[in-house]
């Protein structure tokens, strides 16, 4: 019998008696996928909205896509429900009409060596304390207060704005504790004076207690005072007809100068963090 040249009303393939060859994709020859060109360009100004406010500190990303489906979130005066959705880093984006600031909060506290200025920028080309932070973070981290350069001690930086506000309020009165060393003995009557209080531009200095250090001269003093004054010790002391030769700060608003050797620096802990929220 011949054999048909159709299977059902299909071509046969050789191997079936037709002349009909199907095509092989073995041995390279599989038919070449045109290459799709990706027409979206990764703009590296953009963010995700959700990453932008849980960079913000204000709830975790997940929780941020809830808020946004619920019309919390407002980008530049428009609310936005968008999953997905991103933004310039400078757009203004608010959550319950409070601004966002997309930045991760950081928070990093030096013990500052002798000899280093604390301003941001220094003409003089003197040594910063902002260098010795420089590998701490991406972000620009800015000292909570100043030092003077032959000051030692703790020293917060951050770029919590909130916190820097709160910190610096003159009505907190921040903790700090300082080991002085003055250019001579501290008369008993200066110490008394001290102990019952110093006003200084019609302003009075809390000073909670005042010492001399164990086994040391009558120059060397412990000092735990309440003010968020720049150089307010210093200032105390020229009130009294004395010059501060060293200045440590040993305490500085809870936190202490334990396993930081001079010069080196470390991240807070939460719980450090959460403690210096609470300050109003």
């Amino acid at each position: 019998m011949a054999r048909s040249g159709s299977n059902n009303g299909k071509r046969a393939s050789g191997r079936q008696g037709g002349t009909f060859r199907k095509k092989s994709y073995a041995r390279g020859n599989a038919p070449i996928k045109k290459r799709v060109e990706n027409d979206k360009t990764v703009d590296p100004d953009l963010i995700r909205l959700n990453k932008f406010v849980s960079n913000s500190g204000v709830c975790s990303r997940r929780d941020a896509d809830i808020y946004i489906a619920a019309g919390n979130v407002t980008v530049n005066g428009k609310p936005i429900t968008e999953m997905g959705y991103k933004v310039k880093l400078t757009d203004e984006v608010r959550f319950d009409g409070r601004l966002l600031n997309p930045a991760k909060k950081e928070y990093v506290l030096l013990n500052k060596p002798k000899d280093f200025a604390t301003t941001v920028r220094d003409e003089k080309g003197r040594r910063n304390v902002s260098g010795l932070i420089s590998n701490a973070s991406k972000s620009p981290l800015l000292p909570i207060d100043k030092m003077d350069k032959h000051a030692t001690g703790l020293l917060l930086f951050t770029n919590d704005g909130d916190l820097t506000k709160r910190l610096k309020n003159p009505k907190n009165g921040l903790r700090k504790i300082y080991h002085v060393e003055l250019n001579k003995d501290l008369r008993s009557a200066d110490l008394k004076r001290i102990q019952e209080g110093i006003v200084l531009d019609e302003r009075p200095i809390r000073v909670q207690e005042i010492s001399f250090i164990d086994d040391a001269p009558k120059r060397e003093l412990g000092i735990e005072i309440y003010s968020s004054k720049n150089k307010v010790v210093e200032l105390l002391f020229e009130h009294l007809g004395y010059e501060v030769v060293k200045i440590d700060r040993v305490v500085y608003a809870g936190l202490t100068k334990k396993d930081l050797p001079r010069g080196h620096w470390r991240y807070l802990t939460d719980q450090e963090v959460i403690n210096l929220g609470m300050i109003n």
